[in-house]
């Protein structure tokens, strides 16, 4: 019997307060929380702000005794402490050596692939289920997908061939850290050609690269024509910022599930610039756009004027601003037989915070509350999909996201 059903590290951090504060507000009554970071007082503080009693555990990222001691205690240890790469190799080891179940909010490329080569079979040995990108990056997109697969074999209908998620309509802001952790990769990236070559594989976080089929190249930085998507769609698609992080996350899924999403599943992922005559242009710019922001961090004339105007580390959205953020996305396949389906994910708040809150502390109340509804897996370094599966789509619908699939009947 461990002291906590649920660790909440990195606890006093942006993204560690709101979802401490989802899980104070939504939490079942009787599961065990603690706080967790390296500042008793500031753990103090996000205590009283809550008005819960939990326990505080006193751990710095760098301290493996700590570490150990606290994964030793608990059923699951959400991580929210950031930039992962700095912060978080430590703790995930720990969890995978204590056969204690671990989620977080990572989106960097490097850091998840480490964690794959470090942990992934000790956490199988240990039953530990590792499970990274449970916020907006990786949920909605690996979720989605999931939910599809499920629609699609439902029916009867083949496998998925070529599939696109499209965001429909978002809003939300971006964080401090999310701009940190963006920096650290791309420093890495910059002094190190085997991380480069690492992070510019759109199949970087898959088990085995040989194994995969040959489908050619695949690009994630894409415009497309929103008809070649689906014929009911009007104007161009731009690419979307996360595609290079949320693609590979969903390609593990498939490859983890021995490929079960089919052979010819291709995934891409794109935004709606809307219709009209400008939407090539619109589409045209934020690829442009994307390009020169991840130049202008790369470089150290551009980033230190950048450095001035993005978010610094500890910055977020406004409470207001939270609150009057959402998301839809909608993804849209061919299976092998001809047939047309779609999927929906959709939810309130903003994406990379209030909703992103949400979903890491369901996630990691479907690990501790819900594992005979659990994927049936041995443990090891999985996906949103593999690691928790059914049990977090009930739980993100049940606490109002709308998340369903369907055949899609062509029109006249």
């Amino acid at each position: 019997m461990r002291d906590h059903d649920i660790v909440v590290y990195g606890a006093t951090g942006f993204a560690g307060v709101l979802v401490a504060g989802h899980l104070a507000a939504h939490a079942p009554t009787g599961t065990r929380i603690a706080l967790a970071g390296r500042s008793p007082e500031r753990l103090a503080a996000v205590r009283a702000r809550l008005g819960v009693d939990w326990p505080v555990i006193v751990a710095d990222a760098m301290d493996t005794a700590a570490l150990a001691g606290l994964a030793a205690s608990a059923r699951v240890v959400i991580s929210a402490a950031g930039p992962y790469a700095k912060y978080g190799h430590a703790l995930v080891h720990a969890c995978a050596q204590a056969g204690t179940d671990y989620a977080d909010l990572s989106g960097e490329v490097l850091f998840v692939r480490k964690s794959i080569d470090d942990n992934h079979e000790l956490a199988a040995k240990t039953g530990a289920r590792i499970v990274h990108s449970c916020g907006f990056d990786s949920i909605p997109s690996d979720i989605g997908v999931h939910v599809l697969h499920s629609a699609v074999t439902g029916a009867g209908a083949g496998e998925l061939t070529g599939t696109t998620l499209v965001v429909t309509s978002m809003n939300g802001g971006a964080s401090g850290g999310t701009v940190d952790s963006m920096r650290t990769q791309l420093d890495t990236v910059r002094a190190d050609r085997a991380a480069r070559r690492i992070a510019a594989s759109p199949y970087s976080l898959t088990p085995d690269r040989d194994a995969e089929p040959d489908l050619g190249r695949q690009e994630d930085i894409v415009t497309v024509a929103a008809r070649d998507v689906d014929p009911a769609l009007r104007g161009t698609l731009a690419p979307f910022v996360m595609a290079s992080y949320n693609t590979r996350i969903v390609r593990r899924s498939n490859a983890l599930r021995g490929y079960a999403y089919g052979r010819g599943f291709r995934y891409r992922e794109t935004i709606s610039t809307g219709t009209g005559p400008l939407s090539p242009v619109r589409a045209a710019a934020t690829k442009i756009g994307l390009g020169a922001l991840m130049a202008g961090l790369a470089l150290r004339p551009t980033r230190i004027v950048l450095d001035r105007i993005l978010p610094k580390p500890g910055d977020g959205p406004s409470e207001s601003a939270r609150r009057k953020g959402h998301f839809t996305m909608d993804i849209f396949t061919t299976t092998t037989t001809g047939a047309r389906f779609s999927a929906r994910f959709k939810a309130k708040g903003d994406p990379g915070y209030a909703a992103t809150a949400v979903m890491l502390g369901e996630s990691a109340l479907a690990l501790a509350l819900d594992r005979d509804a659990l994927p049936p897996s041995p443990g090891g370094v999985l996906t949103p999909a593999t690691g928790i599966g059914d049990a977090l789509v009930t739980r993100l619908r049940n606490a109002g996201m709308e998340i369903g699939a369907a055949e899609r009947v062509a029109s006249n």
